[in-house]
């Protein structure tokens, strides 16, 4: 009886903490973003975060959603790269709309002008959907002919998760070209930090595919990195501090 008791209550306890490991991976991911939307939109700038950061998840996660239709992987990382791909678009809508009521320029720049120079630099929140659904359209057409080559859906997997492990260069790049953090929230990379490393333990446990883990652990590498460049320009400026301040500042330095 007591054995009977022992093993239900530890049935419970593993069923509890998958539970809690499941809702962590689907939406640990998106946590990260939340002080950083509402320091842009307290602020009204959108200048210290890289839009390109939305760019890297959405292809990473489109992939890795492709990807399981060649290879399983845990129920969990779809939800999150679906939870993940929706929270993109929602900063993207945010940031665009931020950015168009500051704009002098009054010049519109459109996905449908093609015009390479100003790539992922478009001034509607539609021209930027428009891309995402034209590449998941060719990516899923390119995946529903090659499904069976075993090459193509490794591959794709690999392309997936390396994308995502990319996550923070256009970030470690901006704060390198600006020679500062400003405008970044430090919240939002130490939540990073914190939640590729736990993601990349998940991997590891629920033995995920190699491609999953390895670029785990590159992905907190350059998180490591945008959290030295927070010590080093708060310590040693590169540039002027300017007068006016924003909220957004004073938390990043």
């Amino acid at each position: 009886m007591e054995d009977e008791i022992s093993e239900q209550i530890t049935y419970f306890v593993n069923l509890l903490v998958t539970w809690i490991a499941a809702t962590a991976i689907i939406f640990g991911g998106v946590v990260p973003y939340i002080p950083q939307y509402r320091d842009i939109r307290q602020t009204q700038n959108a200048e210290g975060f890289s839009t390109y950061v939305c760019l890297v998840l959405l292809v990473a996660n489109i992939l890795r959603i492709l990807f399981r239709f060649g290879r399983y992987f845990e129920t969990p990382l779809l939800w999150q790269s679906i939870v993940m791909i929706v929270t993109m678009l929602v900063m993207l809508n945010l940031c665009t709309t931020v950015r168009l009521a500051t704009e002098i320029n009054t010049k519109r720049r459109l996905f449908t002008d093609f015009d390479w120079n100003y790539f992922w630099s478009w001034s509607r929140f539609v021209d930027y959907l428009q891309c995402v659904l034209a590449f998941t359209a060719v990516a899923a057409y390119l995946t529903y002919l090659l499904l069976d080559s075993v090459l193509f859906v490794e591959s794709l997997g690999f392309l997936a998760v390396f994308t995502e492990a990319m996550l923070g260069t256009p970030q470690l790049f901006c704060n390198y070209q600006n020679k500062s953090t400003e405008g970044m929230s430090i919240k939002m990379v130490l939540m990073w930090t914190s939640g590729d490393t736990f993601k990349t333990g998940y991997f590891l446990l629920t033995q995920a595919p190699v491609q999953f883990w390895i670029c785990g652990l590159l992905q907190v590498c350059v998180d490591v990195t945008i959290l030295f460049q927070v010590y080093y320009y708060s310590r040693y400026p590169q540039k002027p501090v300017s007068h006016t301040t924003h909220p957004t500042s004073a938390k990043a330095l």
